[in-house]
């Protein structure tokens, strides 16, 4: 799946708009039990899928852009595409401590930054 340099622009574009969590907060992120409590962790595996991810985003925001692979824009599409169904079904109510707000923190988006 090779991207277009007009394509790999518009997905880093939304990629970054959408992994609103810096670096640092991102990897503090990781540290806590409440990102630990959620996602799904494949069988044979101890980490979960959204942890997993994590680790992927803050290593592809670690390479420079002209070194990104096809991999790379695989997984920011993945990530792309997590965050938005993931909004789309978004609780009612305040969603500052549950699970959902949770697994989207593992792939880098926080609902309420910003706000």
């Amino acid at each position: 799946m090779h991207l277009s340099p007009d394509d790999e622009r518009r997905v880093r574009a939304e990629f970054d708009r959408l992994t609103n969590l810096t670096s640092a907060e991102l990897a503090a992120w990781l540290e806590t039990p409440q990102s630990r409590k959620v996602g799904f962790v494949r069988r044979g595996e101890t980490e979960s899928v959204g942890r997993q991810s994590a680790r992927r985003i803050l290593a592809i925001r670690a390479t420079p852009p002209e070194d990104l692979t096809d991999a790379d824009y695989a997984h920011m599409k993945k990530v792309i595409g997590y965050c938005r169904r993931h909004l789309a079904q978004r609780p009612w109510g305040d969603v500052t401590d549950t699970r959902w707000r949770w697994s989207l923190m593992n792939w880098g988006h926080d609902p309420l930054k910003g706000r």
